[in-house]
């Protein structure tokens, strides 16, 4: 079963990587908040899957200390959409919705297909595979938003609101994974003592 899982968290690590890309350029090219947050999302999501590929053959221990890591990891998103924040705040120019809603659309496939390749691993593994998931699911509601906020900007508020504000969900949704995943390692390194 451990292959299985190192082989699928490897395969989620290169979608996250490859979509980072496509998100990142996207977002430098429109000006989005959120795009710029949820690329930074993906690189993450990439790290913690190539840190469970490598962490599986690791001790019970040492994954435990790992999984405390990537509550931490998790925290790096936040940090990207409170830096990408003030700069639309200074600047508030709204982003193309379309190109915005498009890439949010490309962005929930690929979560979807990631958390769909994970979900038979969530409780394998503990805190590891639990942060997988979780990035994956979190990241496919992200999405949603993300379109959201581009079909707002569309046709209801032309104005970088609704991109700000998908951004600040974004960053309180990696805040609260965050969290699950700390207690979850915490539990599993007392355990493991």
């Amino acid at each position: 079963m451990d292959n299985n899982l190192r082989r699928v968290v490897f395969f989620v690590a290169l979608l996250n990587l490859g979509y980072f890309a496509v998100e990142f350029v996207v977002a430098l090219a429109i000006g989005s908040v959120s795009l710029l947050a949820d690329s930074v999302d993906f690189l993450e999501d990439a790290s913690v899957n190539l840190l469970i590929f490598f962490a599986l053959a690791w001790t019970a221990r040492s994954r435990a200390r790992v999984g405390m890591a990537m509550a931490f990891i998790l925290l790096v998103p936040a940090l990207a959409f409170l830096w990408t924040a003030w700069a639309k705040f200074m600047d508030p120019i709204p982003p193309e919705p379309f190109a915005l809603s498009l890439a949010g659309f490309g962005a929930l496939l690929t979560n979807l297909f990631c958390a769909y390749l994970l979900v038979a691993y969530r409780h394998t593994s503990g805190s590891l595979t639990r942060a997988a998931f979780l990035s994956a699911r979190n990241d496919a509601f992200a999405n949603v938003a993300i379109i959201g906020a581009g079909l707002a900007t569309a046709y209801l508020w032309q104005s970088a609101w609704p991109d700000l504000i998908v951004g600040l969900g974004i960053a309180l949704m990696n805040l609260d994974a965050a969290r699950e995943v700390w207690e979850a390692a915490r539990e599993e390194h007392d355990v493991a003592v």
